[in-house]
């Protein structure tokens, strides 16, 4: 088995759900952009797990049969269905391609959060105001606790109730988020859309009831970093796995195998 030292850097593949939303995608493609910048010489290329091609798997697909090592970063805030199935799937159907977490939660993204709420209006320091975190919502628990993950970390910097609502899948919808923020005393209640960028569940926020909604989280050079550490996190924890020693001590990555080996 050949391996690649682990100076080869692979490629970074920013995995997406896909949108219709011509201005979703334009900032989704511009994420990518702006982790490049912040590492100039990384390679990357986006990939999608619905509704716009290039699919994750023909990607993987495609560098697996040019030999290039990769990551698969889930431009996502939380893992639920499309991280552990669709994702996962990708990655394993191509041994040495690594597959990554995905963005949230990480107190970056609640950062964002609580200033695109502060930017919509919102008083941090009035315990009054009511925040739902909204998201797009996944039958999946894993992404559920995610989504409540982040809550907790924006609570921390929140006076008022932090509680969450989903767009589709989950309990509660973010109506009824509302509502119950409301019948628990709330003089304002403010949705945190817990999305990436425009699109169909951020245009159904708008009729969610609530007094004030933020727009996403892109643009913003913070996600672009948390996109970065996952992709070295990933690196990192597939180079401890491995336990390889190259020659003169350097660490190697059994990334691919060799031409003698296919």
């Amino acid at each position: 088995m050949t391996t690649v030292n682990a100076q080869s850097t692979p490629v970074l593949v920013a995995c997406a759900h896909g949108t219709r939303n011509p201005t979703g995608r334009r900032l989704i493609a511009e994420l990518a952009l702006a982790a490049r910048a912040l590492r100039p010489g990384l390679a990357t290329t986006a990939a999608f797990v619905d509704v716009q091609p290039p699919t994750v798997a023909d990607v993987v697909g495609g560098l697996a049969e040019q030999r290039t090592p990769a990551v698969v970063v889930p431009v996502l805030l939380s893992g639920g269905f499309h991280v552990h199935v669709d994702i996962a799937g990708a990655v394993e159907a191509h041994p040495g391609t690594l597959a990554a977490r995905p963005l949230g939660p990480d107190l970056r993204l609640a950062e964002v959060l609580h200033d695109r709420l502060v930017a919509a209006g919102a008083d941090p320091t009035d315990p009054t105001t009511a925040v739902v975190v909204a998201a797009a919502g996944s039958s999946d628990p894993r992404a559920t606790a995610d989504v409540e993950n982040t809550a907790d970390l924006l609570q921390r910097t929140w006076a008022g109730p932090v509680t969450t609502g989903y767009g589709s899948a989950a309990q509660p919808p973010v109506p009824d988020a509302v509502e119950q923020a409301r019948a628990a005393g709330a003089s304002q209640v403010v949705v945190g859309a817990y999305l990436l960028a425009p699109g169909h569940f951020r245009d159904k926020l708008d009729g969610a009831g609530a007094d004030l909604v933020t727009a996403p989280l892109l643009p913003d050079e913070r996600l672009a970093a948390v996109l970065l550490d996952r992709y070295d996190e990933a690196i990192a924890a597939a180079a401890r796995k491995a336990e390889v020693r190259g020659p003169h001590g350097v660490d190697t990555l059994d990334f691919w195998p060799g031409p003698d080996d296919v």
